[in-house]
């Protein structure tokens, strides 16, 4: 078994969590930011389990870029 590192991002909405893989566009949430985090792994993993190879390439993105920026508000 291979294993693979992904990016998650994970923001609060309303009263959950979202988790979102930006490599294959991914998400899933939850009640707190570890059970979104898990979540997100077991949708991750099923994925992988039962897509196609070519499924899993084309979805495939490169590694994200994240950053901070600065913007002038009000």
């Amino acid at each position: 078994m291979i294993e693979k590192r992904l990016t998650a991002v994970i923001q609060r909405e309303e009263h959950k969590y979202v988790a979102l893989c930006p490599e294959v566009d991914i998400a899933s949430e939850g009640d707190t930011i570890e059970t979104a985090r898990e979540n997100l792994i077991e949708a991750l993993e099923l994925f992988f389990e039962v897509a196609e190879p070519e499924e899993i390439e084309r979805r495939m993105r490169e590694e994200p870029f994240i950053t901070t920026v600065r913007v002038a508000v009000g």
